[in-house]
Order: structure tokens, then sequence, then C-alpha cells
């Protein structure tokens, strides 16, 4: 008989990524199929092995792309073909989430499984709208419920004349609907009528609105502001405190979201500290070369250089990677001085233990003649640049120019990754995207052939933000504006730039 696989029931939280447990990331990065809803942040899907399968099972606007029976079929297959498989739900899966059908279905067929929590929009939402469930002064009670149901039919599964004036707080979930039913049910009921309300869209997220009224009014408010799904709506005196705690929409760059087109956002950190949503998208995927025969001859005849040279981090890490693996290591590298284009990459090249000699203070071709030159000229020295395949021609060629000697042997190869870009497509046509951050002219080319618009179409309204002056010379040959540039060209000044563009300038469009 077959191992069965397991799996995981995991919450992935309201939207704002930094709410994901570790223990949800875990699971999600051992996943082979990953079964996912549609209100989730699409930087989760960025963490799943890159040969995981995505199965998506979504719903928008009451549109169900899989029914839950299929749902359930679609997991209890997997499974049973020895899958690990992470079901991923918003908020918490047993919080109105199903998770519980899921369970059972798993539980019934034998199939083990585990449920991982969740942050649920019902606390996290009112949280980043500045408003405490409970507090000693105003409520010490609270309950969630959905708003959903005909309220007007016989046999409701509410008892909304005990809820109204049961609890301190009331939580309703997926009503924006059925609100002027809701709230004149509870003010028959006995709710006052004043009691303050806060409608919250879209909450932890850029988009975050937040909507304060009464019971009497929030209906008609919410028709006037055009307030849509999704929404927590909150009832009771707690929302008097929003005025003194409100705190995610007060950071200086809330209502941003700032797409990067590499993977990982380090150094990009800051942004999102000052309240801006970082949407990682990677358009390049790193890869080892076709052939090693280029840099295995090179680094078999490594003491005939005078210098090497390293771009990037990556080059550091397929350099010494490749060194090991043929039975070398770093005294090998005796005598040889060390050039890093970059503090990233000096600092890469530090942690191996290594002294780096020189970085250039112009991060860029046109830098490095600059340095070497200074530093006594090129003529009769031999240099080893192990790169990435297809890399400018500038630095090489002038270096021979010079009187200098040169190998380029290629370390790894940047491709274009099988990226699904349907949904962030979607966003960058909603207008919910501020700022396109581009670190090289390949993530930009890259990013158009996905996108597969005229790029005039696709950054319509959006700030562009490039690394450098190279980057920069490539994204306006397609007739695009660059709006950002740092003076030096590392991801953290590129951060900074960022930073102090949206201070200077206009408050955000979503």
């Amino acid at each position: 008989m077959a191992n069965k696989g397991k799996v995981y029931l995991v919450g992935a939280g309201p939207g704002d990524i930094g709410l994901l447990t570790v223990k949800g990331m875990r699971c999600l990065k051992k996943a082979d199929v990953v079964v996912y809803d549609f209100h989730l942040n699409a930087q989760v899907l960025n963490y799943i092995k890159g040969e995981a399968e995505f199965i998506y099972a979504g719903k928008r606007g009451g549109r169900h792309t899989m029914t839950q029976d299929e749902i359930n079929r679609t997991l209890l297959r997997e499974a049973k073909a020895g899958k690990t498989v992470c079901r991923l739900k918003g908020g918490d899966p047993f919080v109105f989430g199903r998770g519980g059908e899921e369970a059972e279905a798993l539980a019934e067929e034998g199939i083990e499984f585990e449920v991982v929590p969740g942050v649920s929009s019902s606390v996290a939402a009112p949280a980043y709208a500045g408003i405490p469930l409970t507090h000693r002064k105003y409520s010490s009670s609270f309950a969630v419920v959905p708003g959903y149901e005909d309220i007007t039919k016989e046999n409701s599964s509410i008892d909304w004349q005990k809820l109204a004036t049961g609890v301190g707080t009331l939580v309703i979930l997926m009503a924006v609907k059925n609100i002027e039913a809701l709230t004149g049910k509870l003010i028959q009921y006995g709710r006052p009528p004043e009691t303050p309300v806060a409608v919250i869209r879209w909450g932890t997220r850029a988009e975050q609105r937040t909507l304060v009224s009464t019971l009497s009014e929030v209906a008609a408010a919410m028709k006037e502001k055009e307030i849509r799904p999704p929404a927590v709506i909150v009832i009771g005196e707690v929302v008097k405190l929003r005025d003194k705690l409100a705190w995610f929409e007060k950071k200086p760059l809330f209502g941003h979201r700032i797409l990067v087109t590499r993977e990982h956002t380090e150094g990009f950190e800051e942004l999102e500290d000052l309240g801006a949503e970082v949407m990682e998208f990677p358009t390049l995927e790193i890869r080892p070369p076709e052939s090693w025969a280029e840099l295995d001859q090179a680094i078999e005849g490594i003491d005939s250089y005078d210098w090497l040279i390293f771009t990037s981090g990556t080059g550091v890490r397929y350099f010494f990677r490749r060194l090991r693996e043929l039975g070398k290591d770093i005294r090998s590298l005796k005598g040889l001085k060390i050039c890093a284009i970059g503090t990233k990459t000096a600092s890469a090249v530090e942690k191996l233990y290594l002294k780096v000699d020189m970085v250039p203070g112009e991060f860029r071709a046109e830098g490095l003649i600059k340095a070497f030159s200074e530093a006594g000229g090129l003529k009769g020295l031999k240099f080893l640049l192990p790169r990435a395949g297809e890399a400018r021609e500038i630095f090489p060629e002038k270096v021979r120019e010079l009187g200098g000697l040169i190998d380029t042997p290629v370390a790894y190869r940047a491709v274009l990754p099988e990226a699904k870009g349907k949904r962030l497509k979607r966003f960058l046509k909603e207008g919910r995207i501020t700022i396109a951050a581009f670190t090289s002219g390949a993530t930009f080319t890259n990013f158009v052939r996905i996108m597969d618009e005229p790029p005039a179409e696709i950054f319509k309204g959006i700030a562009i933000a490039a690394i450098g002056p190279v980057t920069a010379g490539r994204i306006e040959k397609e007739g695009l504006k660059v709006e950002i540039m740092p003076a030096s060209s590392t991801t953290l000044a590129l951060s900074g730039a960022i930073r102090d563009w949206v201070l200077a300038n206009t408050t955000p469009t979503l």
C-alpha cells in the first residue's frame, strides 16, 4: 500500500505577510501541493518551493472556483498520492474558514493532518484600526459572528436578540450586503442607535480604510462611501478609542504598495517599518551555467591572476561553491587581490574570512575603470571576473583597451522564471501598486515580458524606481520616466530614495 501523505490546514492571516506564523511558513516551504484561497497576500506564495504544484480554490465576489466538496476531494486525492499538502486559507482555518469541514473529510479517510492557526481578520483588522476588542473601561466581552445570513428567515442560526445586548463588542464578518437589516435588527432588540460602529475594509493591507459612524447611520454612510467587501464591522463603545489608538494608518508610508522585482525583500525592511507594503515579484531565476568548463579552467589556473572581481553576492556564492566542488578552498586564492562591487558584495566575501582590497565608489563598470586607473592602471594586470551570462561588456573591453588581460567565465545564469502574473496584472490595472522598483535592466525587461502588455499601459500612474543609471537607461528606452534613483547603486540606497521620494511627494492613490 502506498504511503499516505499529510495535509496541513494553515491560516495565512488577514493580509499583512508579517502576521503569517513561523510554523505556517515552515509548512509552506515543504509542501508538494498548495491549495490556496483568494484573500491572501500574493507575496506569501513566493515562499513556496519552486517545484510545488499550485491549485487555486478561491472565491471572489461570490464566484466559486471550486465547491467545498471539490476542495475536500482534492485534498484527499493529493494526500493519498503520498504528497505533503498545504491547504492555505486566509485568516484562521477554523474561524468561518470551513477548515472544520475539511478536517472532518480527512479524518474520515484516515489522512494525517495538522491545523496551523492563523490570525483572524476579526481581531487583526480592529487592532490595525486602533480598536481593542476588550478594554477594562468599555467592554469585557466580545462575539464574532457572520453577517451573510438572511436574518429575516424564521430559523436563523444566530440569536440576534441575545447578541444585541448580551456582549460588549460585536464583530461581524461578511456583512456589507446585509448591513442595513443587521443594524435595524440590533436596534430593534435594544442596542442603542448611537452605539459607535467602525467598518474596516481590507484590514492590515495597504488599502485599509476605516469608516466610523453609529449604529443608526452606518448603513447610509457605507452606501455613500461605496464600501464593498471585504470588511470587518465592529460595534461597541471600544470604537471610541480609535481616535487615540490609531497607529497603522498614521505611518508615513501607509497606503503605498511597492513592487520589488527580485527575490527576497532584504534591504527594503525600512519601507515596511514605515507602513508600506512591499510586494515581491521575482523576474529573475538564478541557475547554474549550462557548462562549468570556462569557470573550471579559470579556477585551475587561479594563481595566474592578479585580481578576482565580484559584482554580486550571487557571483560570490556560485564561485566559491564551484571552488569547493573542484576540491579547492580559500587557500587557493593566496596572493590574489579581491575587488567587490558594492558593500553587500564585499560583505558576502568578508563572511568567508577574506579581505576585500577594493570597493569602487561607483558601483558599475565605469566606476571600476576609474578605481583601477587611480590605483596605478590596468596595463599588465590579469583579472578574473566570474559573472552572470549576458553581462555588460564595457569593463572587459576597457581592460583590454588599456593593456590588461581579463577572463569572464559564466558562474551563473539569470533566466525568466515561470512567474504567475495574473494577480499582479490585476493589481496594476486596479491602481493598487504605487511604486515599481527595479534592481537591474534584466528585471525590468523580464517584468514587461511576463506582463505581456505595452510598458506605457503597465506603468500608468505608477512611479518607477531604478537602482542606478544603467537600469534607468534600459527603462527610459521604452519611453518611460524614472522618478526615483539613488546616488549610490545599492538596495539600501534605493530603499532610502523611495522613502525620501514618498515623503516629499503626494499621498498614495490606493
